[in-house]
């Protein structure tokens, strides 16, 4: 298994973006990526807060 990387995490928002607005997927799938995206969203949140919290740290 892969370590998740922000870049990643990205990528993988906009996959799941495009699959939602096709509408094209089940209301359980719809919910299943949701969730991912969530997930990927909180993720995608807490690098860059800790990215921003080095960043204050280095700049003192």
């Amino acid at each position: 298994m892969t370590e998740q990387t922000f870049e990643s995490a990205l990528a993988r928002l906009n996959e799941i973006i495009v699959l939602l607005e096709k509408n094209e997927v089940t209301l359980s799938e719809a919910a299943t990526l949701y969730k991912e995206g969530q997930a990927l969203l909180q993720f995608a949140q807490l690098q860059l807060t800790q990215f921003e919290d080095m960043i204050d740290i280095k700049g003192e």
